[in-house]
C-alpha cells in the first residue's frame, strides 16, 4: 500500500518559489554578492558564447586564470576539486533539507587506465554515499568508463573488431562494478543520458542493470531527455518491460542538454532531428512524463531532474492529487548546485526530497561540463534573468 499523504498543504502553508529567505537562507551576504556579480555577466549571452573558447585558450597557453576560475564560476557551480573538499557544500546543503548528488564531471578522454579510474571514483562517491543521508543518490555517465567512438559504433550495428568486442566487455564490467556496488551499499545510482547516437547502447545497458538490480528496490536509474520526441513513449515502453519481468524502474527525468548539436548533426547528416519541433511540445511530454510515473509509481521511481517552476508545481500537485506524501521514497526533485535554489529549498522546506546536482573534479575538466550546461540547455540558459531578479530582491531583503 503506498504511503499517504495526511497533512495536505493548507491555504496557509502552501510553498511559494518566491520566498527568498528560505531560497537563501543557507548563503551568506559574500555569497549572495559574488552571486549576483556572476549572473549580471551570465546575463550577457555574448559572454556566454565567448567565453568557452576564451577560457579554453587562456588554459591551453597556461595564462594564470585558474585560481580566478576556482573563486568564482567554479566556487559557485562546483563543489571542489576532490570528494573532502565537497563536504563543506554537502553540509551546508543539508542544513536547508536537500540532498546531494557527487557528480564526478571530468569526461572527454578516451584512455583505458582513465576509464578505470573514473570507475574508481565513482565507486568512491557511493561508498562517501553510504551512511550519510545528506547523499542519496549517486550518478555516473557511460562514456566516463568507455570511449564513445566505440559506443558510436555500437549504436549503428557496425560489426565490433576482436578488439574492440574485448574493450565492450571492459566497458560492461566497469558499468557493472558501479551499479553492484550501489546495490550492495543500497544506494541508488543514476546513469546519465548522453547524444542520441549513443543512447540506444546506453539505454540496453541500463535495463541489463536493472533487471540485475532492482528487483528488491530501485537502485540503478536510467535517464530520459524528453525534448526528443520519441523518449515519452520510451519511458511507457521500459515501465511495460519492467512490470511482467519483476524489477523497479528508476528513470531520472530531464529535458536535455544536447539540442544544439543534435539538430546540426541531423541537418549535416540529412536525417530528421530527434528533438522536439518546438519547446512547448517539450513541456507537454515533460509533464505527461511526470504524470505517467505517479501513476505507476508502485512500479517506477523518479526523479524530476527540473528547473521549470511550472512542473515542479504540477509535480507537487500530483503527489496532493493521488494523496501520495511529499517525501514518498520514489519522487525527488533535482536541481544543478548554484541554480534554482527558490525551486530547490523552498520544495524541501515543504518537506518533499530534493537533491541537487554536486559537479566536481579538477577546474579544468569540469568546466566543458558547465560550459555545455550554460550553453546547450535552453531550460536553464533562460534562467539566469530569474536568477538575478531573485538574488536583488534577497539583497534587498536583507538591505545590505
Amino acid at each position: 500500500m503506498l504511503p499517504t499523504n495526511n497533512d495536505k498543504p493548507t491555504p496557509e502553508n502552501v510553498f511559494s518559489f518566491e520566498n527568498t529567505e528560505i531560497a537563501f537562507k543557507q548563503t551568506t551576504n559574500v555569497a549572495l554578492k559574488r552571486a549576483y556579480w556572476l549572473f549580471r555577466l551570465i546575463n550577457i549571452n555574448l559572454l556566454v558564447k565567448l567565453g568557452p573558447p576564451i577560457t579554453n585558450f587562456a588554459l591551453k597557453i597556461h595564462l594564470p586564470i585558474k585560481g580566478l576560475i576556482r573563486t568564482t564560476i567554479f566556487k559557485h557551480f562546483c563543489g571542489g576539486e576532490t570528494i573532502a573538499q565537497c563536504d563543506a557544500t554537502i553540509k551546508n546543503l543539508y542544513e536547508g533539507k536537500v540532498g546531494t548528488i557527487l557528480d564526478y564531471s571530468v569526461e572527454g578522454e578516451d584512455e583505458e587506465a582513465v576509464f578505470d579510474e573514473t570507475r574508481d571514483e565513482i565507486i568512491r562517491t557511493i561508498k562517501r554515499a553510504k551512511g550519510d543521508k545528506a547523499i542519496p543518490l549517486t550518478v555516473f555517465k557511460v562514456t566516463g568508463v568507455g570511449r564513445f567512438e566505440l559506443l558510436e559504433k555500437l549504436d549503428a550495428g557496425i560489426t565490433l573488431t576482436d578488439t574492440e568486442q574485448l574493450e565492450w566487455k571492459k566497458v560492461q564490467s566497469r558499468v557493472h562494478d558501479i551499479c553492484k556496488t550501489a546495490f550492495d551499499l543500497d544506494i541508488p545510482v543514476m546513469i546519465d543520458a548522453e547524444e542520441s547516437w549513443i543512447q540506444k547502447t546506453i539505454d540496453t545497458l541500463a535495463i541489463d542493470m536493472m533487471r540485475a538490480f532492482n528487483k528488491i528496490k530501485p537502485i540503478v536509474y536510467n535517464t530520459y531527455q524528453l525534448y526528443r520526441h520519441d523518449k515519452l513513449e520510451s519511458i511507457k515502453h521500459d515501465c511495460a518491460v519492467a512490470i511482467p519481468e519483476g524489477f523497479y524502474l528508476g528513470a531520472k527525468l530531464v529535458r536535455g542538454a544536447y539540442m544544439e548539436k543534435e539538430r546540426q548533426r541531423a541537418i549535416e547528416m540529412g536525417y530528421t532531428s530527434p528533438i522536439q519541433a518546438t519547446k512547448q511540445a517539450t513541456d507537454d511530454d515533460y509533464n505527461k512524463a511526470l504524470e505517467f510515473c505517479i501513476e505507476n509509481i508502485k512500479h517506477i521511481a523518479f526523479i524530476a531532474g527540473t528547473h521549470n517552476e511550472d512542473s515542479c508545481k504540477l509535480l507537487a500537485n500530483l503527489l496532493d492529487k493521488y494523496d501520495i506524501i511529499h517525501n514518498h521514497p520514489h519522487v525527488y526533485f533535482s536541481q544543478l548546485l548554484g541554480m534554482s535554489d527558490n525551486l530547490s529549498f523552498n520544495l524541501a522546506h515543504a518537506d518533499y526530497n530534493v537533491a541537487k546536482y554536486v559537479p566536481y573534479g579538477p577546474v579544468e575538466a569540469v568546466l566543458p561540463y558547465l560550459f555545455r550546461r550554460a550553453q546547450e540547455n535552453t531550460a536553464i540558459a533562460g534562467q539566469m534573468s530569474r536568477e538575478l531578479g531573485l538574488i536583488v530582491k534577497e539583497i534587498k531583503r536583507r538591505r545590505f
